[in-house]
């Protein structure tokens, strides 16, 4: 496991239930999970701004903070470091699965 991530995820997790005056986090937590979503779909688009404007760290210090959130996310919905590793792991032993990949869900 990450080093890093794991270090990161229990900070957030201790930040949920050990509230701190001026942290960041715990303002996340508690203004709620509208504004957390809100703040992983603003570093998404600003991810995607830095790429394509080509600026390699920008572009890093946008996945970190997209990272940040989404971990912020995850501790806010209870779901663990382990619970993606382990679905990342899933997902790195499928191979030709690019048809089924590229199969559009109408559905959704």
């Amino acid at each position: 496991m990450n080093n890093t991530m794991k270090k990161l995820y229990d900070t957030v997790l201790n930040r949920k239930s050990n509230h701190s005056q001026g942290s960041y986090t715990c303002y996340l937590f508690e203004q709620g999970l509208d504004k957390i979503l809100k703040k992983c779909g603003e570093e998404c688009s600003e991810v995607i701004i830095a790429a394509k404007n080509g600026d390699n760290k920008e572009t890093i210090n946008e996945i970190s903070d997209l990272l940040y959130h989404l971990t912020v996310l995850m501790v806010n919905e209870g779901i663990t470091l382990e619970e993606v590793e382990t679905e990342l792991d899933k997902r790195s032993e499928k191979t030709g699965n690019l048809k089924k990949f590229h199969k559009v869900d109408k559905n959704s």
